[in-house]
C-alpha cells in the first residue's frame, strides 16, 4: 500500500475532533488549500477526513479529469478511424447546412 503523511500517522480521537473542531475550520478559513487534512477516528483508526473547502472541490476536478482521461482512452482503444464531417451527416438527414 503506497504510504504518505496522512496514512503513516495515527488519527485524532473523534472527540478531540469535535473539541477542536472551530479551530480546525478557523485554520481551514485562514490557510485554505494549503492547510493540513485532519485525520480521526474511533480509537485512532483512520476513519474520515476533514479538508479544507477549496481542497474538497480540488480533489473533485482531479476525479473528473481521471474519469475523463480512462474514456478517451477507452475510445482510443476502440476507434476505427472512420471520421464523418458535419456536411456527411447533414446531407444524411437531408438538412441543409447553408440554409441555416
Amino acid at each position: 500500500m503506497y504510504m504518505n503523511l496522512y496514512t503513516s500517522e495515527a488519527a485524532e480521537t473523534v472527540s478531540d475532533t469535535r473539541k477542536h473542531l472551530t479551530g480546525y475550520v478557523a485554520r481551514f478559513r485562514a490557510e485554505g488549500i494549503d492547510a493540513a487534512p485532519v485525520v480521526f477516528g474511533d480509537r485512532r483508526q483512520r476513519d474520515a477526513v476533514l479538508l479544507p473547502y477549496e481542497t474538497f472541490v480540488l480533489l473533485l476536478d482531479v476525479a473528473e479529469d481521471i474519469v475523463i482521461g480512462e474514456r478517451i482512452r477507452e475510445r482510443a482503444a476502440n476507434d476505427n478511424g472512420r471520421r464523418t464531417s458535419l456536411g456527411e451527416v447533414a446531407a444524411d438527414f437531408g438538412i441543409d447546412l447553408d440554409g441555416l
